[in-house]
């Protein structure tokens, strides 16, 4: 018995230490991930009142568009003021092309897209329920079966590793409010040499009426995927005042 307990006691020291430790790791990784982000992103509080005060490798996010401004994604004259046909065209989709559409929101390019890759399908990603709930009813409405709605995070588009041919974000970029795991998560979901396409407004050009933080430049947009990983491959400036950018994916990441 005297010698049971002495066994005892010596494995109970060494499982309570365990224990013990556990919470300490838990909590030095939490505050490594936090001491990471916080050199990623610098907050300040004068800023652009058009932005969320959030800086990112020099650019400050920019507020996102409510689901409240659902009727103007769906305007009458959106595709000729900004020649939504030719965009799709110059994607250069296969029929049998995964496409996630990052920022969907009503699913304008969403259903504009499906057609072109009848073997294949489009996820539309979108943050807010409520722009789920629009691409549900466009669904229906459209009956366009390879339309998937995906509701994602601010920091993660919810997709699976390495199922994706095509990721097209329009105008949705500059809007992520933690734009490097939001890439990060997009690029692990592209398949080895898929593509990215990021169409953002010339900001470049001060006479495009969109505002400042709605808009990039070629260089600020090549700098943050460049960060991830993304090889800028083209820019086709085809469109009226968006610049469209193809990247792609390393084979080895």
């Amino acid at each position: 018995m005297v010698k049971n307990r002495q066994f005892i006691k010596p494995l109970a020291a060494i499982i309570l230490a365990i224990i013990c430790l556990l919470p300490l790791n838990a909590c030095a990784a939490e505050a490594s991930k936090t001491a990471n982000s916080d050199s990623i992103y610098q907050q300040r509080t004068v800023h652009n009142p058009d932005g969320i005060g959030k800086f990112y490798m020099g650019r400050e996010i920019a507020q996102v568009m409510g689901y409240q401004g659902a009727s103007w994604l769906e305007r009458p004259s959106r595709g000729m003021e900004e020649k939504s046909a030719r965009l799709v065209n110059n994607l250069d989709l296969k029929p049998t092309d995964i496409v996630a559409d990052i920022g969907a929101g009503t699913g304008y390019f969403s259903f504009r897209i499906a057609p072109l890759v009848p073997e294949g399908k489009v996820l539309a990603v979108d943050v807010q329920p409520e722009m789920i709930n629009f691409i549900k009813l466009n669904k229906q409405e459209k009956n366009i079966a390879n339309v998937e709605p995906v509701l994602g995070t601010i920091d993660n588009p919810n997709l699976p590793e390495n199922s994706v041919d095509l990721v097209v974000m329009v105008d949705a970029y500059h809007e992520f409010a933690y734009p490097r795991e939001m890439m990060q998560g997009i690029v692990k979901a592209l398949k080895p040499r898929g593509r990215t396409v990021s169409i953002e407004y010339r900001g470049e050009n001060p006479l495009i009426p969109i505002k400042g933080l709605h808009k990039m430049t070629q260089k600020q947009v090549k700098k943050e995927m460049a960060a991830v990983g993304l090889v800028w491959k083209e820019t086709k400036d085809m469109l009226p005042q968006q610049h469209l950018m193809v990247f792609e994916k390393k084979s080895q990441i």
